[in-house]
């Protein structure tokens, strides 16, 4: 109930706020577990994201915002999960196949951390990974203006989500060969629908 309050009320503020365009909800399934991978530009993806995906999404994010007790218990209520940057975390990796596993959309960050240049970077190797053990498809997410949020001069951009058309990894969880080749077309993918829509 929390989660649709609030993703109600989200929605509402930032179509007024941002008048916010969204293109390709159709590629979103609307059953089964999928994977959302998204380009990073700032903190305000998550919440954008998920005011307009049409199906609840519980996101991995960093154990650092779980504190203090408060914020953790808020995020833990938005179905959020905290994982440890920069190492391998099995508990974190466990509990996203669950997710999966359960039928649900898993909300991921393949670069792991925000882009400071507004640019596309590399994915990290576990977008690639979750989507050769569990088999579920990923829709590419790109967002664009969310970086510009309160940095114009009061000029409050219009942001723009696009989901792309799902893509499956149909080789071997332990081919790191081909696990990179799906990251990188995962990133491709986001990079070409950011650039076909930011000019629309």
């Amino acid at each position: 109930m929390f989660y649709k309050i609030l993703r109600f009320f989200l929605n509402v503020l930032f179509s007024i706020m941002f008048r916010t365009k969204v293109i390709g909800v159709e590629n979103v399934p609307k059953t089964g577990g999928m994977i959302m991978a998204a380009n990073h530009l700032s903190n305000w993806d998550p919440p954008v994201v998920g005011a307009y995906m049409p199906r609840p999404v519980a996101y991995m994010a960093k154990e650092e915002l779980f504190s203090p007790a408060i914020a953790g218990f808020i995020i833990k209520n938005l179905y959020a999960f905290p994982v440890k940057r920069g190492a391998a975390d099995r508990g974190a990796i466990k509990t996203a196949l669950g997710i999966l596993k359960q039928d649900l959309c898993l909300g991921v960050f393949p670069e792991g951390t925000r882009s400071k240049d507004g640019k596309t970077h590399k994915a990290e190797a576990g977008v690639a990974l979750l989507a050769a053990m569990s088999k579920a498809p990923v829709v590419p997410t790109a967002i664009i203006g969310t970086n510009k949020i309160f940095q114009n001069g009061g000029m409050l951009p219009q942001l723009k989500i696009i989901f792309g058309e799902p893509m499956y990894f149909e080789g071997k969880h332990n081919d790191k060969e081909a696990l990179a080749d799906f990251s990188k077309k995962i990133m491709d993918k986001i990079d070409n629908l950011i650039k076909i829509n930011s000019q629309v």
